[in-house]
């Protein structure tokens, strides 16, 4: 399932992942409230036969147009000199492939769960720029999680298309991409909440 067995900072399923403090039976009435079901679960494993070899030029599209983007750009930035940090971008590209990956074929488990509350802290300043050693922007606000949603969600029915599956499974595939991503930015958004809020 990984890319590649090294992938600086990847830590799904290690004990250094602490363990999540949003509940199974939590997730599983998120799940309920985003409409996802097994039926979906089978199409995004489609979905990630079909985007496996394609992970490339799906991380090309979505980094042309972040880069095209000097505010998003700005979280991967140096924050003494503004200039982007190669390296960090380089190092969050690997992890970003490897999340499609994810998102299709992992069991969303409690292992599943754990990464996704750490990958929220990872942009929160209670974590963000830690996992890379580096100096940049130590907050990425919840709106741009959100407004993420989007981009991450259009951008890939295209590509769900180009293996010859029929109309009616690209729209499966689709909308069982387009609820994962929404739950999975619900998990991410728990680092940005108040005690007793989230």
């Amino acid at each position: 399932m990984s890319r590649t067995n090294k992938i600086p900072g990847y830590l799904f399923g290690s004990p250094q992942v602490p363990k999540s403090p949003i509940t199974f039976e939590e997730l599983e009435l998120l799940k309920k409230t985003v409409m996802f079901s097994e039926e979906d679960a089978h199409y995004l494993r489609m979905a990630g036969e079909v985007l496996k070899d394609q992970v490339d030029e799906i991380l090309d599209l979505w980094y042309g147009w972040v880069g095209s983007n000097p505010h998003l750009v700005y979280y991967f930035a140096d924050k003494r000199s503004g200039e982007p940090i190669q390296g960090y971008l380089e190092a969050v590209r690997r992890r970003f492939g490897q999340w499609i990956l994810d998102t299709c074929f992992r069991k969303y488990d409690q292992e599943w769960l754990d990464y996704q509350v750490e990958i929220g802290r990872r942009h929160h300043r209670s974590g963000k720029n830690r996992t890379d050693g580096v100096e940049s922007v130590e907050h990425i606000p919840l709106r741009y999680l959100i407004a993420f949603i989007y981009p991450i969600t259009a951008t890939i029915k295209p590509f769900l298309a180009k293996k010859g599956h029929s109309q009616e499974e690209v729209e499966k595939m689709y909308n069982a991409w387009f609820k994962s991503v929404v739950l999975q930015v619900s998990l991410w958004s728990y680092p940005y909440a108040r005690d007793g809020d989230y």
